[in-house]
């Protein structure tokens, strides 16, 4: 049983699996490249008797080369991250808000917004109850205009 665990393979394999189990722990979409790319390794150790430089050489090309082709691809459908703030924009830009208290120009107030409550500023006096158009937001704020 010994013997099992000192071949190459196994412990390339070993490491690939524990790789992937980290990046559970840890989301960033990387480490589970490099796990693949220990199970690459672990093939061709299976199949080919090579040295440890080899070994990792082969270990280091293809983690990067799968996060270099795959990790943007899967990043972007697995993980609903938006590609460009162009994106975010067209969902905050041109909706509809409601004041939840009145304030004034250059204050911080409160909108409600998408069912929830977000702070507020405006360059005009709002009323509470008022309909506004949402310009722009930085963070957590939005910047809005009373509705005419």
């Amino acid at each position: 049983m010994a013997d099992f665990f000192s071949q190459a393979e196994v412990i390339w394999f070993l490491i690939g699996l524990v790789l992937i189990l980290l990046e559970l722990t840890m989301p960033g979409l990387v480490l589970i490249f490099f796990g693949v790319g220990a199970w690459v390794t672990a093939l061709v150790c299976l199949v080919f008797d090579i040295e440890i430089n080899t070994q990792l050489l082969i270990f280091l090309g293809s983690s990067l080369l799968s996060l270099a082709l795959l990790r943007k691809a899967l990043k972007k459908r697995y993980m609903n991250t938006k590609e460009a703030d162009g994106d975010i924009e067209d969902e905050y830009i041109g909706q509809t808000a409601v004041a939840l208290n009145s304030f004034t120009a250059g204050q911080t107030g409160k909108v409600s917004f998408k069912g929830s409550s977000w702070h507020a500023e405006s360059k005009e006096s709002v009323t509470e109850g008022q309909q506004l158009k949402i310009t722009g937001y930085k963070s957590i704020k939005l910047f809005v205009e009373p509705i005419r």
